[in-house]
C-alpha cells in the first residue's frame, strides 16, 4: 500500500486546490501542497497575488490531467488480465456422476418380517440372507409367492450379513462374528467357516459380497472393497471406491452386473455403480421412490438387496423389512 501514499497525498491536495481551500492552509504547510503537486507552484504565484481566491480559468489553464485519468486505463486492463488468468488457472468443478432414474417393470411379495442384508438368484429362486441376532436366517425363496422352500436359521450369536454364490458353494458373510458361512448349492448342508483375518488381516466385518467369475468381491462397511482369491481365500488387491474426489463410504450388499459392481450405501436410496478397474462411480440409480411411504419413519428399513438374473436378464432390489421385491430397468 505503501507506494500508493504519494498519489493519495496528491489526489487530496488536488481537491483542495479546487475547491478554492489553498489559501486558507497556514504557510507553514504549504510545502506538502508545492511538492504533492507539481502545478501548484505556478498556482502559488497566483494565490500570492490574490490569497482569497483562485480563478476558475486559471484552474482550468493550468491543471494537468488528473493521475487517476492517466492510470484508469491501465488498472482496467490490469484487472481483466487478472481475471482472465484467474479463470483459466481455476480447474472447472466436476458435474458428477448422473442420477438414473429407475423404472419398475414388475413387483413381488417380500416377506417383512426379513431384514434383508444380501440377495442373489440361484436356479431361479431368490437366495436371502437375513440379518438380527437370533434372527438371521438363509432362505430360498419361490420369487412369485415370496414364500420360503427353505428357510435355514443361524445360531442366535451370530449376525448374517451378504450372500452369494461361487460354483457349488453358497457364501454368508456375518457381521461381527470374525467369519463367513459356506454351505454345499445343492443340499443347502453347511461345509465349514473361513476366518475374515484369514482373508485380511484388517477385514473384522462383513457386509456385503459378490463375485465377478474370477474373483470374490467382500465389502466392510467402508469405501474399500477387497478382491478375494476364492481358492486360497486370500485379498489380491483392493479397490477404492470414489465419487468424483470424495470416498464412498458405508458399502453395503453387492451385485456384479454386466461387468459393473452395484452396491447399496447404507443410509442412501440410491445404488451406485462401480466401475471395478477404477473404483469410481459411473452413475447413481435414484430408488427413493421405492421406499415405502409406511416404513419412511423407520430408520433401519433401509434399501438394501440387489440380485441380478443373469439367464433373465432381470434385476431385483428390495429393502430392510420391505413388504414388496422389486424387478427394475434403467
Amino acid at each position: 500500500m505503501w507506494p500508493l501514499a504519494p498519489a493519495v497525498v496528491s489526489r487530496l491536495c488536488e481537491t483542495d486546490l479546487r475547491m478554492n481551500r489553498y489559501s486558507q492552509v497556514p504557510r507553514r504547510w504549504r510545502w506538502i501542497y508545492t511538492s504533492a503537486v507539481p502545478w501548484s507552484v505556478s498556482l502559488r504565484d497566483h494565490v500570492n497575488n490574490s490569497p482569497n481566491h483562485i480563478s476558475a480559468e486559471t484552474m482550468n489553464s493550468e491543471q494537468p490531467p488528473s493521475i487517476w485519468k492517466r492510470l484508469m486505463p491501465i488498472l482496467v486492463l490490469l484487472i481483466a488480465a487478472l481475471a482472465a488468468g484467474a479463470s483459466l488457472l481455476t480447474p472447472s468443478a466436476p458435474s458428477g456422476p448422473p442420477v438414473q432414474p429407475v423404472k419398475v417393470v414388475h413387483t413381488y411379495p417380500h416377506d417383512q418380517t426379513s431384514f434383508c442384508q444380501g440377495l442373489v438368484v440361484h436356479n431361479g429362486k431368490i437366495l436371502e440372507g437375513t440379518g438380527h441376532y437370533n434372527q438371521s436366517r438363509l432362505r430360498s425363496v419361490d420369487l412369485l409367492t415370496g414364500k420360503p422352500d427353505l428357510d435355514i436359521a443361524l445360531p442366535g450369536d451370530v449376525f448374517g450379513e451378504g450372500v452369494t454364490v461361487w460354483e457349488n458353494t453358497i457364501i454368508q458373510l456375518t457381521w461381527k462374528n470374525g467369519y463367513l458361512i459356506t454351505y454345499d448349492a445343492t443340499t443347502f448342508e453347511r461345509t465349514g467357516t473361513v476366518a475374515l483375518k484369514q482373508i485380511d488381516a484388517s477385514l473384522r466385518e462383513g457386509w456385503g459380497i459378490t463375485h465377478n467369475g474370477q474373483h470374490l468381491i467382500i465389502s466392510d462397511g467402508s469405501s474399500v472393497l477387497r478382491m478375494v482369491d476364492p481358492k486360497t481365500w486370500r485379498v489380491v488387491r483392493r479397490l477404492h471406491v470414489k465419487n468424483g474426489f470424495r470416498s464412498v463410504g458405508q458399502l453395503n450388499e453387492l451385485e456384479f452386473v454386466n461387468g459393473e459392481i452395484f452396491a447399496n450405501v447404507w443410509y442412501k436410496d440410491q445404488i451406485a455403480r462401480i466401475d471395478p478397474e477404477t473404483g469410481r462411480v459411473t452413475s447413481w440409480l435414484e430408488l427413493a421412490p421405492l421406499r415405502p411411504p409406511e416404513l419412511a419413519r423407520s430408520r433401519e428399513a433401509v434399501l438394501n438387496g440387489i440380485a441380478w438374473d443373469a439367464v433373465g436378464k432381470r434385476l431385483f432390489v428390495t429393502g430392510k423389512n420391505w413388504p414388496t421385491l422389486y424387478e427394475v430397468s434403467f
